[in-house]
């Protein structure tokens, strides 16, 4: 890997991925508001991005939020605010879809790539046996089918091009204090070597999956 184009890397997880790249000599391009990336507004999204020149070998989206400023994910129906969701939704999928529209041209047509975006074992329908959490929960249900449409459309161009939605598991970052339940989190730098330890391990045959931080795979 030579190149590498980390967005949200002013986070816990994209700062110890991008750290972590740049020790083992890949040169890392890292993107963040404090460069003008706000994946809420289109238009910043396509300056942004549209100024960039890859090829990378590498694209990793770990931008995201658990919910709103001053709120917290919902434990019930009845705590469900459409202002809330909708930001929700801004932040986890739509931002998201707006970064994947602009990688075909960024990542070589041949040859290995990967394009890995950070999702939640949350966003499991299959694996919901809590409930709750629920705009936290739809956005990343909605982001993986993002991905899985994503890794789709880049297989017909980009034929050994890899697209995964990924679990990074519990992370000690500010993104989630407080809300771990009874799983133990691990610092960022141990999370970011997981990650590109399953990154490193993908094959073009399983673009389009959903995999952990053991590089098992995660139901839908």
């Amino acid at each position: 890997m030579e190149r590498a184009l980390v967005i949200g890397a002013t986070g816990g997880i994209g700062g110890a991925v991008a750290a972590a790249l740049r020790a083992q000599g890949v040169a890392v391009t890292g993107l963040s508001r404090r460069e003008g990336l706000d994946v809420t507004d289109p238009v910043a999204v396509a300056r942004v991005m549209g100024a960039l020149e890859g090829p990378f070998d590498l694209v990793l989206v770990a931008v995201g939020m658990l919910a709103p400023a001053g709120g917290a994910p919902e434990k019930a129906l009845r705590a469900i605010e459409a202002a809330a969701m909708a930001e929700v939704m801004a932040v986890n999928a739509i931002g998201p879809a707006l970064i994947l529209r602009e990688v075909p041209r960024l990542i070589p047509r041949a040859g290995r790539s990967v394009v890995a975006v950070l999702s939640a074992r949350v966003g499991s329908i299959g694996d919901n046996r809590l409930g709750g959490w629920h705009s936290y929960r739809a956005s990343k249900a909605a982001l993986n089918q993002i991905v899985r449409g994503a890794a789709i459309e880049l297989q017909r161009t980009h034929r050994e091009a890899i697209c995964v939605a990924l679990h990074p598991g519990t992370v000690a970052t500010g993104f989630g204090a407080g809300h771990g339940g009874r799983h133990e989190a691990v610092a960022p730098e141990a999370a970011a070597q997981n990650l590109l330890g399953v990154i490193a391990g993908l094959s073009p045959g399983q673009t389009g999956g959903f995999f952990d931080w053991r590089g098992e795979v995660v139901p839908w």
